[in-house]
């Protein structure tokens, strides 16, 4: 893991100084609420519908023990217990009280943490595949990359007020775990003809009232080049971007507008330019940030008693089953620690499950743990022979759920419990199909299905690219939620089609058993999937099982 330098740490302190006489302004009412908004948003903090609320940056999703457990006293000291991880990798805290705020960021620099730039119209906490430098896919770590992003992004004078927020991904391996077509830039570590490693660079990725798949602007890019080239990127960005609408600010919206080639065309010419400006400083400072991401020390154990406790425990084996990734080191496993035990809030933690992770972390993930943007938490890094003491911890603490990738394996945004955008309810929307396809005791049988729920347009909870996508909307002062399908957030990235009129709040659940139960008598044998069941078939038998009939589709939608 990366390790703060003298400089970065004297950076961080100075911004929490320089907050800290901000808040206290605001308190005593020498800074109104419209003046004091864009200062609390450079630095993390949002006026949501109850409370502030905080976001903290976990860099690339990455993080160690420390810092975990530095979570958990946050949640205990100055929120309410629990901490909420999100779609950027980060974590939320809903209830601080303005007059913490100060005392937290304080902490958070403790242990090498900040909200920097997790809000605004700046570059956002660029996040990377979960399973970087673990996975047996994988080409190259893409975590030194990602590093080098967030130092060159922090604080970058030219790109602190862009025309819009912008969102940076990067994956090191063919299979997209990161998303990264459905951001401002992705970034996928490839090999070209000649074996060379580079980047195949995407631009205009987004999702929101306007979703888009990205193109690709630069079919391979020299890992040397990548700095001046993003910078190329941003900068044409922030001259071309439109200012007069901000829902047609992001970059997705200028590609779309001026076209790939146009776009190309420009980022190529300033690219020149740029490349001479770096002139090596960026790769001198990426030669100092690779070492941090050097592979663990991985021990050598005697895995027989995993393999007695496989065969004997059914429990355990179904949790192997779902949960565990292969590795890319023989004897060792990926875990994926589900924050998605049917009936609980989707990405929430207790203060209590953050320090039984952090342990674990410590005593047998080789002190490291990452946050997926499906909302769970990874231990990258574990010896076979540990799982089962592994297991044992994490079901004492409600985190041994075996859901990884199933029905209930939801991503959800919060919706109108807490976000003052929010439309409609998704929590419990999410709640409510967990819990009634663990009473069904399908999810298994059904198999992998990424179902994803937002509450309002801005699609935080990534409906778009679900195979199953709800999004819920006002109509009238009633809750509606409209179902997409064939959405994907993988290599094959797809945007999901509207399935047909919403569902009300009481007819939702009903609508996605109807769904999945007719997936389960139209495909071709349990190893055929629900996202290659709907590509197979079409739209057409799914919309019939939504829509039963012409009458009962009146009567089911809202």
């Amino acid at each position: 893991m990366y390790k703060y330098n003298d400089f970065d740490e004297a950076f961080v302190r100075e911004r929490v100084a320089q907050f800290s006489g901000q808040v206290a302004r605001r308190i005593d009412g020498s800074l109104s609420e419209d003046e004091f908004r864009p200062l609390r948003l450079m630095n993390g903090l949002y006026l949501q519908l109850h409370a502030y609320m905080l976001r903290v940056a976990v860099p690339y999703g990455t993080l160690n023990s420390r810092q975990m457990r530095q979570f958990a006293h946050i949640a205990d000291t100055y929120d309410k217990g629990y901490g909420h991880f999100t779609t950027r990798q980060n974590i939320q805290f809903n209830w601080p009280k303005l007059r913490d705020v100060p005392a937290i960021l304080s902490d958070l620099a403790d242990v090498e943490m900040h909200a920097i730039q997790t809000s605004g119209n700046t570059i956002r906490n660029v996040t990377s595949d979960h399973f970087a430098g673990a996975a047996a896919d994988e080409i190259e770590d893409p975590r030194p990359y990602a590093e080098l992003i967030r130092q060159w992004s922090t604080d970058h004078p030219e790109f602190q007020f862009l025309p819009r927020k912008f969102k940076v991904a990067i994956t090191g391996a063919p299979n997209d775990r990161a998303v990264v077509k459905a951001h401002d830039i992705g970034l996928r570590i490839v090999r070209n003809d000649a074996g060379q490693v580079g980047f195949e660079v995407i631009v205009g990725g987004g999702l929101g009232r306007t979703p888009m798949v990205g193109k690709v602007i630069r079919d391979f890019l020299p890992k040397e080049d990548l700095l001046p080239y993003l910078e190329a990127i941003v900068s044409v960005y922030n001259l071309l971007g439109r200012r007069d609408n901000k829902y047609k600010a992001r970059i997705k919206i200028t590609v779309h507008e001026n076209g790939i080639e146009t776009v190309r065309d420009l980022v190529e010419a300033e690219f020149i330019q740029r490349r001479e400006l770096f002139n090596g400083a960026d790769q001198a400072l990426l030669a100092e940030i690779e070492p941090a991401f050097a592979q663990p020390d991985y021990i050598t154990a005697d895995s027989q008693g995993f393999d007695d406790f496989y065969k004997a425990d059914p429990v355990f084996r179904s949790w192997v089953d779902t949960n565990l990734t292969e590795h890319r080191q023989p004897g060792y496993a990926i875990v994926t620690i589900s924050l998605k035990a049917h009936g609980a809030t989707p990405g929430d933690a207790t203060s209590e499950q953050m320090r039984v992770m952090a342990d674990l972390a410590q005593e047998f993930g080789h002190d490291e743990l990452r946050v997926s943007h499906e909302q769970n938490i990874v231990l990258p890094h574990v010896h076979k022979a540990h799982l089962p003491a592994i297991h044992a911890r994490l079901a004492a603490v409600g985190l041994a759920t075996a859901n990884v990738g199933l029905v209930s394996d939801i991503i959800a945004c919060p919706g109108m419990d807490y976000c003052a955008l929010a439309t409609a309810r998704s929590i419990p929307i999410a709640q409510q199909i967990a819990e009634r396809f663990d009473e069904l005791k399908l999810e298994h049988e059904v198999g992998p299905l990424k179902l994803k729920i937002s509450g309002c347009i801005n699609a935080c909870g990534h409906h778009h690219v679900g195979h199953i996508g709800i999004l819920g909307l006002d109509r009238a002062g009633v809750e509606n939620y409209q179902i997409t399908l064939g959405g994907d957030a993988t290599e094959n990235a797809a945007i999901g089609e509207r399935a047909g009129p919403g569902f009300s709040a009481d007819a939702i659940v009903p609508a996605i058993e109807r769904l999945v139960l007719a997936y389960l008598e139209l495909r071709e044998g349990p190893q055929e999937t629900f996202i290659d069941a709907y590509r197979r078939l079409g739209a057409e038998p799914f919309k019939a099982a939504l829509y039963p009939d012409e009458a009962g589709g009146r009567k089911h939608a809202a």
